[in-house]
C-alpha cells in the first residue's frame, strides 16, 4: 500500500478502481483502519474510484503527538489528500471519527465534496467525555487489554455481540482492537474533547445521507436526527441489527445504501 505526504504528515492509503471514474473517499472510525471498508471497495471498485486511508496517528499512517491529532487537522489532512490525488469533488464516506471529518470537510471545503455519507457519527460535543477520559487514562498506562471488553461493547451492536452468525465479525474486531497500542489514547482524547460543529452544518449544501444503527451504543439515532435537522435536504436511514461500525457489522446493507445514494447523484 502506498504512502502520501500531505499537510505535514504521511498517510497510508489504497486507491482502487478506474482512475477516470467518480471518486469515493472512505474515512474510518477510531481504532479502525482502511480495512474496515474492504467490503465496500470490493463491491464498488469496478465502477468507482475508491480511496481509503488511515488517519494520522492510527493504522499505518504517521504518528504524531497528541496536540497534532485534533479534528481540524484531520479534516485538513483529508482535504490535502483529495487535492494531491486530484479526486475532487468526491463522495466522502465517514464512519464515526470519519464522520467528524466528513461534516467539517463539507462545511469548510465545499468545492472538494460532491456528496456525504456519514454513519454512526455526531456533530455535537462528546457527552461521555468524563467516562472516555477514564478509559483513555487506562489505555495510556496499561494498553488495550484492560478496556477491551468495554470498547467492544461500545462499538458492536447487540446482534453482533450475541448472534452466532456474526461470530466472525466479533473475532475480527477483537483481534484488531488487541493490536492497538497505548498511543491510540492520543487520538481518542480528541474524540472526548472535540468541539461542536452544529453551527456549521447549515453551510453544507451537498446531498447528505446520514445512517444510524438502531443498536449503536456510542451515538444513538438521536445524534443522526440532530444532524439531519440542521442540514438542508439531508436524508436519514435507520439500519436495523447494527451497532456503531456499520461497514463491518452490516456490509451488504451499507453497500445497498451506497449504491442507491450514488445512483441518485
Amino acid at each position: 500500500m502506498p504512502d502520501i505526504n500531505v499537510n505535514g504528515t504521511t498517510l497510508r492509503y489504497l486507491d482502487e478502481g478506474p482512475r477516470d471514474a467518480p471518486a469515493i473517499v472512505c474515512s474510518a472510525s477510531m481504532f479502525f483502519d482502511l480495512s474496515m471498508f474492504d467490503a465496500q471497495a470490493e463491491a464498488l471498485s469496478d465502477r468507482y474510484r475508491i480511496v481509503r486511508y488511515d488517519h494520522r496517528g492510527q493504522g499505518d499512517s504517521a504518528r504524531h503527538p497528541r496536540a497534532e491529532l485534533n479534528m481540524d487537522l484531520l479534516t485538513e489532512d483529508a482535504a490535502a489528500l483529495i487535492t494531491a490525488l486530484d479526486l475532487g469533488p468526491v463522495t466522502f464516506v465517514g464512519s464515526s471519527m470519519g464522520g467528524f471529518v466528513a461534516l467539517r470537510l463539507a462545511a469548510r471545503h465545499p468545492d472538494l465534496v460532491r456528496s456525504l455519507v456519514v454513519m454512526g457519527t455526531s456533530a455535537d460535543i462528546e457527552e461521555s467525555a468524563e467516562q472516555m477520559d477514564e478509559m483513555i487514562e487506562v489505555l495510556t498506562e496499561h494498553g488495550m487489554e484492560p478496556v477491551l471488553a468495554v470498547v467492544l461493547q461500545l462499538n458492536m451492536g447487540d446482534t453482533t455481540l450475541h448472534d452466532p452468525s456474526r461470530a466472525d465479525v466479533l473475532t475480527r474486531v477483537t483481534a484488531m482492537l488487541r493490536s492497538r497500542t497505548p498511543e491510540y489514547a492520543d487520538a481518542a482524547w480528541h474524540i472526548a474533547h472535540r468541539s461542536s460543529i452544529l453551527d456549521e452544518l447549515h453551510m453544507i449544501n451537498t446531498p447528505v445521507l446520514v445512517v444510524a444503527g438502531t443498536e449503536d451504543h456510542i451515538y444513538p439515532p438521536s445524534k443522526s436526527v440532530q444532524i439531519v435537522e440542521l442540514i438542508p435536504g439531508a436524508e436519514l436511514q435507520m439500519m436495523e441489527r447494527t451497532g456503531h461500525v456499520h461497514a463491518i457489522e452490516n456490509p451488504m446493507a451499507v453497500n445497498e445504501l451506497l449504491e442507491e445514494h450514488l445512483r441518485g447523484l
